[in-house]
């Protein structure tokens, strides 16, 4: 009899409750986890019915009871009663032997749900600590741009007039101190966006060797006072016209070629860019930017593209930096498919290669300032004509109104922060203004740091009615 037993019911030790009923939907059989769960004791389940312990799934019928329920398919979530009519949800199979003998097999997953309830509640509070930081970060950076930009509108309004030279020398060292503040907190802001998922790309049509031109345009002066040569060579093979995320491609040049000033006293600075791939009207574009510089060590490579990482202490020391300006340039470059490397040798320079996937095809369709600006600049240096900056020429009119109109449509949208970025175009081209322009210019742009509705409209409406009386050169 006990070998019987033992062939018969192997599962009465098993953890899943298990549970069989006959034809009339009478418990015949339950192990001790589902007893135990149930809350019965020894036999006490025998001649318990079906529809007691899933009243949703077997109800009584003509023929004792019938089952609403797929037989034999996957597990269902059903509701099981236990004998003091308290209930707990599990995971169940049923299954039927032919004979019409019905077996269950279920678990318990009470503790499951809560356990998935407690994830979902932490991962919500993960979500919000998220949201809170990535508010606080672009709080106080703009809280931070605001004075630090009321210093260097202030200090350039007086560099127009002072005529000391020791004077003029502290107030540009201010200057340059507080454009390297501006970009402490363009970084900080963008590694928060990146890191909550925000960034956002904005692509459309530009000319590739314009932002070329534009972007040699910014370091060539440092370069050739540092004593350094600068090389830059553009394959044939790239298009003349792409699609893609203009300023952010910038971004990632500017920060790989300041990085290659900073580190090199002696040599060259060499900037590639090629073709490598097409897939219809998609293209790889590859970009190699190499020094003479100090180098980097095999072992130390891993650490440059981590947040808030110098190679070493010394380094941040002698040369100044966050640790950002790499790990921001290396999620902005796989946000647009492509990957970032570095070979190095210490003491014998760097080369950082990268590659991004932009559109192909397409006609120049600007949609900026700043592409207007670089365009028609180069459109002046090829045809020998004035400079786009001369304030008061028909071209520099041209491209100063378009971008005032912008710029009062962002603020109309509340778009602020592109309206800083029609604003710096419109500083720019008023740069060589009289001084009532330039003043109002400044009061304008500190107006949009400080989102003044009232004092944008007011200071644009003057801004624009001074522009429209400047008479054109030659006149």
């Amino acid at each position: 009899m006990g070998e019987e037993e033992t062939r018969v019911f192997p599962v009465e030790d098993a953890l899943e409750m298990i549970l069989m009923f006959d034809g009339a939907g009478m418990v015949i059989y339950a192990n001790a986890a589902a007893r135990n769960k149930l809350g019965y004791a020894g036999e006490e389940m025998n001649g318990c019915r079906a529809g007691d312990i899933f009243p949703g799934t077997f109800k009584a019928g003509h023929e004792g009871f019938r089952e609403e329920c797929s037989l034999g398919e996957g597990p269902r979530y059903l509701v099981a009663y236990r004998k003091n009519l308290t209930c707990f949800p599990v995971e169940a199979k049923f299954l039927e032997d032919g004979f019409g003998t019905y077996i269950c097999m279920a678990n318990d997953i009470l503790e499951k749900e809560h356990l998935e309830r407690e994830i979902g509640q932490v991962r919500e509070e993960a979500r919000q600590a998220a949201k809170v930081k990535s508010e606080f970060v672009a709080n106080v950076t703009h809280e931070l741009r605001t004075p630090v930009n009321g210093i260097l509108g202030n200090v350039r309004e007086l560099l127009a007039d002072v005529e000391d030279g020791r004077t003029a020398k502290a107030l540009r060292l201010i200057e340059r101190c507080c454009g390297d503040m501006n970009k402490i907190i363009d970084n900080v802001l963008d590694f928060s966006k990146l890191d909550a998922g925000k960034f956002i790309l904005e692509p459309r049509r530009f000319h590739f060797r314009n932002m070329l031109d534009y972007v040699k345009a910014q370091h060539i002066s440092k370069i050739t006072e540092k004593g350094l040569d600068f090389f830059m060579t553009v394959s044939p093979q790239v298009p003349e016209y792409v699609v893609g995320d203009e300023l952010r491609l910038v971004q990632i040049l500017n920060n790989l070629l300041s990085n290659a000033l900073k580190f090199t006293s002696v040599g060259k600075i060499t900037l590639q860019a090629l073709k490598t791939a097409q897939v219809d009207r998609k293209a790889e574009l590859f970009f190699i930017i190499s020094d003479t510089g100090i180098g980097i060590s095999e072992e130390e490579r891993d650490k440059l593209f981590k947040s808030f990482s110098q190679v070493d202490a010394s380094i941040s020391r002698k040369y100044g930096g966050t640790g950002l300006g790499l790990n921001i340039c290396k999620q902005l470059v796989e946000l647009m498919g492509g990957n970032i490397e570095v070979e190095s040798r210490k003491g014998k320079g760097s080369t950082f290669s990268f590659s991004v996937w932009v559109g192909a095809d397409g006609e120049e369709t600007p949609d900026d300032g700043k592409a207007a600006l670089m365009n028609a600049a180069a459109r002046q240096r090829e045809s020998g004509g004035a400079e786009i900056g001369d304030f008061g020429t028909p071209e520099n009119r041209e491209i100063l109104t378009r971008s005032l109109s912008k710029l009062i449509l962002c603020v109309e949208m509340e778009n602020w922060e592109k309206a800083e970025m029609f604003m710096e175009t419109v500083r720019q081209l008023t740069e060589g203004a009289p001084q009532e322009i330039k003043r109002t210019s400044l009061r304008l742009k500190m107006a949009i740091q400080k989102e003044n509705y009232d004092r944008v409209l007011e200071e644009h409406r003057k801004l624009e009615d001074m522009c429209a009386q400047r008479p054109q050169d030659g006149d």
